[in-house]
């Protein structure tokens, strides 16, 4: 993408009314703009940020064998009323008539319209063990929406639903959702923390939070020091090996962590002094296993091999994916922008040309934008008649992880300069050897 031709309206000063990095930095970077309270337009450059993740989360549920599928955002009341959440829900829950008095809801969440579509198709147990997701907008009409997406009204969220013959199998499908999310946001440049929760208007038996440590963080969490040690890396994983999924989830859940809603002080004082650790959490995701809560309440029954009619045992699994844009600005920024981690990075690549019309310097930058291209590589170039300066505060606004400098001063001697936005580091190379370096960076 050529930066003449693209829609990036960045900011020099900070907003007011943003409270928070990330907040202010997507107001500035051009990623957001406010259309009501908690209510956001996403721009290009947020735009492309979001189906990152999103396309990170498509591919692991599906490695998982999960199957995805597309819920209306508008709801009806009845579906409520008929697992007794209507009226419990509360006054976040956005709730409307249509021009023929139906009582109707934006969507918080999708376990009673899931049940329903289970109930009028499947009625075996050969049909299980049943996995099936969406990404989605919902809304929730939230009493002080701040820190932009953070704790927005409206929000982009994966929420997944399994369908299990007994309870056993149900917490299979427990830790399997545990263990792909674990590897989601490792592929995000994230560390997110399982910790022990509250289950909230959700409701059920079992629940684990994952938050993401920050300043800004909502909760307050208590945690050994030792998960933080915990990297989930290059891991061969058979979804449909119950013991190592098992076995991957008690790794990452058997050391103390909760947050504030679930924490208990006397074993917490169990772990030694020098790994207790107190700080401010981000949730960026939340498991649960409910059990038969909605399939009996709303008939969700299926014939075992013995012929008995019995309900499908549930668990629902949730990933916030516009929230994620700003836990991982929160985690990985500077005093002079955002720094996206590899995996979720807009472009892969900025590309400065230091004398626009130049002629020279003109067809190196040409030549580089090209050639990443053709090598499968999205670069980003500043293409504008803009100074030097202004320049560089852009691409260090917008954090790409890498960026080519080119100028006629370096051409002269047949190098271009190449930046790492993570450690400021830089290296005069041939555009070749920068081209070469990028593609094995992202292979």
């Amino acid at each position: 993408m050529r930066l003449s031709r693209y829609f990036l309206p960045v900011l020099k000063e900070n907003p007011a009314e943003a409270q928070i990095v990330s907040h202010r930095l997507m107001l500035r970077a051009g990623m957001i703009k406010q259309s009501a309270a908690g209510i956001y337009s996403w721009l290009p450059l947020g735009l492309k940020v979001l189906k990152n993740i999103e396309n990170i989360i498509h591919d692991e549920q599906e490695k998982a064998g999960h199957l995805a599928i597309l819920m209306p955002t508008i709801q009806s009341a009845d579906l409520w009323r008929e697992s007794g959440r209507y009226e419990d829900y509360g006054e976040e829950m956005l709730r409307f008539k249509d021009r023929h008095d139906r009582d109707m809801l934006f969507t918080p969440t999708a376990e009673e319209l899931i049940t329903d579509i289970f109930r009028g198709h499947v009625n075996s147990y050969k049909d299980l063990p049943l996995t099936m997701y969406q990404i989605q907008w919902k809304f929730r009409d939230e009493r002080r929406p701040r820190f932009g997406v953070m704790r927005g009204r409206e929000f982009y969220m994966k929420d997944g639903y399994n369908f299990d013959l007994t309870k056993e199998d149900a917490l299979h499908a427990y830790n399997r959702h545990l263990v792909s999310y674990l590897r989601s946001y490792e592929r995000m440049g994230l560390q997110a923390i399982p910790m022990r929760a509250d289950s909230g208007p959700i409701g059920g038996e079992d629940t684990h939070e994952f938050l993401v440590l920050a300043e800004t963080g909502e909760s307050e969490v208590f945690y050994d020091k030792a998960v933080t040690e915990l990297k989930f890396g290059d891991r061969d994983i058979d979804f449909n090996n119950i013991q190592q999924c098992q076995s991957i989830m008690e790794e990452f859940t058997d050391k103390y962590a909760r947050t504030d809603e679930t924490h208990d002080e006397v074993a917490f004082e169990k772990v030694p002094e020098e790994r207790r650790q107190v700080a401010r959490g981000i949730e960026v995701g939340q498991i649960f296993y409910f059990g038969t809560k909605y399939s009996e309440a709303m008939g969700a029954m299926v014939q075992d091999s013995e012929g008995q009619t019995v309900p499908v045992h549930m668990g629902s699994h949730g990933i916030g994916v516009s929230r994620l844009v700003g836990a991982i600005i929160e985690a990985s920024h500077d005093d002079k922008g955002i720094i996206w981690p590899e995996g979720v990075t807009p472009y892969h690549c900025g590309i400065i040309n230091l004398k626009q019309g130049d002629e020279e310097a003109d067809s190196a930058c040409e030549s580089l934008y090209q050639r990443l291209g053709a090598a499968g590589l999205e670069p980003l170039y500043d293409d504008r008649k803009e100074r030097a300066g202004g320049k560089f505060a852009t691409m260090d606004l917008i954090g790409l992880p890498w960026r080519i400098t080119v100028g006629p001063r370096g051409l002269k001697n047949g190098v271009v300069e190449l930046t790492n936005r993570r450690t400021g580091e830089s290296d005069e190379m041939s555009p070749e050897a920068a081209i070469k370096k990028l593609v094995e960076q992202y292979s």
